[in-house]
């Protein structure tokens, strides 16, 4: 990956940091998500899906209740962008099945979007049924489908825009932090996009360098920007338009989860190689490059579309969804101090304001029409009426 990057960069000039992006972690040959398992222990980071199965069943519940307030369509399509290794979308379909006296007259089917061949493999071990051959096509827009364990279709996709239109609940769990993003810093000439360079003292070596004069990527900044450093990221603003677009047309919410703010930060690109943090320019393609989501971007990109909820910390938005009332039935039930040990880490890890309870943060699209007086896409009013995102009121 440096090889090609170092003969890119010699024929063509210095790249931005989302074209280094884009190259390192999906370029199809050598790309860092096309051929590796990157998640998990033995990986380079771990998810909330692969800590706790707690975290999985409350976002299934989570839909559910937006199905139910929102009419009780009698189909829907659970779409999520860039699954890992299914887990997360195993732990909703189970909590499905659980309820399936709530969704029995539903016809459900799951729309997974994914690049990496290797991780739709897995994702296909986790989900599928493997009594169902499952057929796969690599010219077609679907390039694999299914049965999954519980009876429901399910599709692979390379593409959003490929997933049918309709009635759709969407989820995004750690996907807009991995999306290349351009940075920029405020000189004394004005905002200047940063750059990856060959660096000319090592040429087995890059390095950061400042463009000389304004790049196209610059409109992305807002007029009255005060911070010295920005990160945008225009394919996060691309999918929020496709998702505002389809919710406006055709209802359903979309909730994302990811680490981010709300337009405060400023530089925020790392890499993580065995769970520690990694320089981004050594060694592109064996680590993870990522960039905290900018909430308050993906607002705007709405475009007054859909209404927005959040950004709001995670453990708010798992304690709204009663994570203690879960772990406590999980722990009565169980006898086994392995299993009670791994209840109550799992539950730490998610929770602690130190670990993931306060760096990750959920935000939700949803139809203007799904809020009472429904004209504001502001995070300031959260109806309570939203699980998740106010307080949980137990009947």
């Amino acid at each position: 990956m440096l090889r090609h990057l170092t003969y890119k960069i010699k024929a063509t000039g210095p790249i931005t940091v989302a074209e280094y992006m884009k190259e390192v972690l999906t370029n199809p040959v050598k790309g860092y998500y096309v051929h590796q398992d990157m998640i998990g222990e033995r990986g380079d980071f771990i998810t909330s899906p692969e800590i706790s199965q707690i975290f999985g069943e409350l976002l299934g519940i989570w839909y559910i209740s937006e199905w139910m307030a929102s009419g009780k369509s009698s189909t829907f399509q659970l779409v999520e962008l860039g699954p890992g290794r299914g887990t997360l979308t195993g732990d909703i379909l189970r909590v499905f099945s659980q309820l399936g006296s709530v969704l029995k007259n539903c016809d459900i089917s799951v729309h997974l979007v994914e690049v990496s061949q290797k991780l739709s493999e897995i994702q296909a071990l986790t989900l599928a049924d493997e009594t169902v051959t499952l057929e796969h096509n690599a010219e077609s827009p679907v390039y694999m489908k299914g049965i999954t364990k519980s009876g429901i279709p399910i599709y692979w996709y390379r593409s959003l825009q490929d997933v049918p239109q309709g009635y759709s609940f969407y989820l995004a769990h750690e996907f807009f932090d991995a999306l290349p993003v351009h940075k920029f810093q405020k000189t004394q000439q004005g905002w200047r996009e940063v750059f990856i360079d060959v660096d000319p003292q090592d040429s087995d070596k890059l390095r950061f360098v400042l463009a000389p004069s304004a790049t196209p990527a610059e409109t992305f900044i807002q007029p009255d920007e005060k911070r010295d450093h920005v990160e945008v990221c225009p394919d996060a603003g691309v999918i929020i338009q496709i998702l505002s677009k389809c919710i406006e047309e055709n209802g359903g919410a979309a909730l994302i989860a990811d680490y981010g703010h709300d337009g405060t930060k400023t530089d925020t690109f790392r890499g993580f190689c065995g769970h520690k943090l990694h320089d981004v320019l050594i060694a592109p393609g064996t680590a993870d490059l990522t960039a905290d989501v900018d909430f308050s971007y993906l607002r705007r990109m709405t475009q007054g579309k859909v209404a927005s909820l959040g950004p709001i910390q995670q453990c708010s938005f798992l304690k709204n969804m009663g994570i203690d009332v879960r772990l406590k039935v999980l722990l009565d039930n169980s006898s086994d101090t392995t299993t009670r040990k791994q209840l109550i880490h799992g539950y730490d890890m998610l929770m602690n304001p130190k670990k993931m309870g306060e760096r990750f943060n959920f935000f939700a699209l949803l139809p203007h029409q799904r809020l009472a007086g429904g004209n504001t896409c502001q995070s300031e009013s959260i109806p309570s009426s939203v699980a998740g995102f106010g307080e949980l009121i137990w009947k």
